[in-house]
């Protein structure tokens, strides 16, 4: 289906400012983009007379599909709590197209979210980039793994408390033991090369964690206190691993550690209670304070700690206590994409890039505007 958005003012997010421009679409794909184009006669045309704009909404950690609106224990598969290391685990063998989530998400203009394990292990799995369309996990992927769940802190401390991990020591060294593991398999799968009777035996595990110590795929660690943080990118640094910091409590606290890293951040949910002792630090201001000293920032819901619909309502609130708006548009939108390694494909107004694109009525980050239609693979989404 040929599609052309008309007489819009596109926000592209691929550089500053806005343009009043026609874009077209065939095939899920965004081929043109010009100040007017003349669609051929099958081309549906949808006029965006007075309406912005945007690439869709990217949320870059979230556990949507995993852990179901409103469902209880029976819909959610966050956390395998059987085992503090489950880096075999896969995000899509749980995802559940038909949670509600999904298409309360897409409603609001969220069109791709980082979705996996929770944080009750040390190790939990991979996260997988979805759209928050489709009936089927296989056609709604964008990349079936984008990082490597990790946690530090509270919550695997918690989890397995008396069941040999119960200090914040302890985590850090059963990951460490775990990477260790990883390199010793690798150098043994490279020496069976040359001498295949020294190939070692089939370790699911171990397996799951070689793109990790290849680089490949980054660490995503799950880190709200300064020392946790610190802690994540002390081994990161050890290991030459890639790391994406997630939450990012007290990041304030320890700008200069995080301007030296130079890892991306995903920050958030900020829009909630104080629930544990960890987050009692938590600030609207963080985004803005971390995003003005240099840092990759992108704004996240950890739906359903935060329902999806909420996003562009925490960039907003990021904004009022003091973020610059465009960075806080770039932090659900091209931020998130590049956090994810899918910019490729999505998180800005380009030729080439997936047609998913939101119409709004007024500026998304204030209180009173509205979606007016969402477009995933450049399919309006039914309202």
């Amino acid at each position: 289906m040929k599609r052309c958005i008309r007489n819009g003012l596109v926000h592209t997010m691929a550089a500053a400012g806005t343009l009043k421009a026609d874009i077209l679409i065939e095939n899920g794909k965004i081929t043109a983009i010009a100040d007017r184009l003349t669609p051929e006669a099958d081309c549906e045309v949808i006029d965006a007379a007075g309406l912005q704009v945007y690439p869709g909404f990217i949320d870059a950690h979230c556990h949507i599909g995993l852990y179901e609106d409103g469902i209880g224990f029976e819909g959610n598969d966050t956390n395998e709590s059987t085992d503090p290391l489950t880096p075999q685990l896969r995000a899509i063998d749980a995802i559940n197209p038909f949670d509600p989530s999904f298409r309360e998400a897409a409603l609001a203009g969220v069109t791709t979210v980082g979705t996996g394990p929770g944080s009750a292990n040390v190790v939990g799995g991979t996260f997988a980039a979805v759209k928050t369309a489709g009936s089927c996990v296989d056609e709604m992927i964008v990349r079936e793994a984008v990082a490597m769940k990790c946690a530090f802190g509270e919550n695997p401390k918690r989890c397995y408390q008396g069941k040999n991990n119960n200090t914040r020591m302890a985590t850090a060294a059963k990951l460490r033991e775990l990477l260790f593991r990883t390199l010793e398999y690798s150098m043994k799968l490279e020496q069976a090369q040359q001498d295949p009777s020294r190939r070692p035996a089939f370790d699911m595990k171990l397996n799951a964690m070689l793109p990790v110590i290849r680089k490949q795929l980054p660490l995503k660690a799950h880190a709200h206190r300064a020392d946790d943080i610190c802690t994540a990118i002390r081994i990161a640094r050890e290991f030459d691993l890639k790391l994406t910091l997630e939450h990012v409590t007290e990041g304030q606290l320890i700008l200069e550690q995080l301007q030296k890293a130079g890892v991306p951040l995903a920050i958030g949910p900020n829009l909630h209670a104080n629930s544990k002792f960890e987050i009692r630090n938590m600030t609207f201001t963080t985004p803005g304070v971390l995003s003005k000293a240099g840092c990759q920032v992108s704004i996240i819901t950890d739906a359903p700690i935060v329902p999806l619909k909420y996003l562009t309502l925490s960039a907003g609130l990021a904004v009022r206590s003091g973020m610059d708006h465009q960075e806080a548009l770039k932090a659900i939108t091209i931020n998130p994409a590049r956090h994810l390694g899918i910019a490729d494909r999505v998180g800005s107004v380009e030729v080439g890039k997936d047609a998913d694109l939101v119409l709004t009525c007024g500026d998304p980050l204030e209180m009173f505007s509205t979606v007016e239609m969402t477009l995933i693979n450049g399919e309006p989404v039914a309202r």
